[in-house]
């Protein structure tokens, strides 16, 4: 299978990272998300719930799901925490809406190859604007962070029995749900 490419070209130097004005306009993108963060508040007719906390750090995640016919109508999230966990659970929440649970998943395990580094997850189209969160493998302490929200989507799929027995997930984590 052949990722879908962005179409830019690839680093004189050979390297994976951003040219420096996409970074910046990547770090930009990721403090919109956090400063005005999309889909969040409680939602009323919520199917499922699930709240995660990165115990290293006090980062915490509320994630809601609307499901019909094994599809996700609507996400919501509520929590605090620094900008990287709060942006990534912003931005997985718009992308979340109208995906079945198994591409919700297959969603998920891309965006937890590109926090370990996987650069060919990181060009892929279909990750949108969560593309903007590849630097974050460059740092460990931060991949907990941005992985948050996402673990709370996978533990939440698993209690309606929309994923197998796998493990995905960052450890260090802690939940609740309802």
């Amino acid at each position: 299978m052949t990722a879908e490419r962005d179409g830019a070209p690839d680093r004189p130097d050979g390297s994976d990272r951003p040219a420096p004005v996409l970074a910046e306009l990547y770090q930009e993108l990721i403090l919109e998300h956090y400063k005005r963060p999309r889909n969040k508040g409680e939602l009323e007719d919520a199917d499922v719930e699930m709240h995660l906390m990165n115990t290293s750090c006090g980062d915490e995640v509320r994630l809601q799901l609307r499901l019909e016919g094994g599809v996700i109508r609507d996400a919501r999230h509520m929590g605090n925490g620094c900008s990287i966990s709060q942006a990534s659970v912003s931005m997985m929440s718009d992308l979340l809406k109208g995906k079945t649970i198994p591409e919700s998943i297959e969603l998920a395990q891309r965006f937890t190859d590109m926090m370990h580094g996987d650069p060919v997850a990181a060009r892929e189209k279909r990750m949108g604007a969560l593309r903007a969160l590849a630097g974050v493998s460059q740092y460990p302490v931060r991949v907990k962070c941005a992985l948050l929200g996402w673990d709370a989507l996978l533990q939440a799929l698993k209690k309606i029995g929309g994923e197998e027995e796998e493990e995905h997930g960052t450890g260090g984590s802690e939940g609740r749900d309802r």
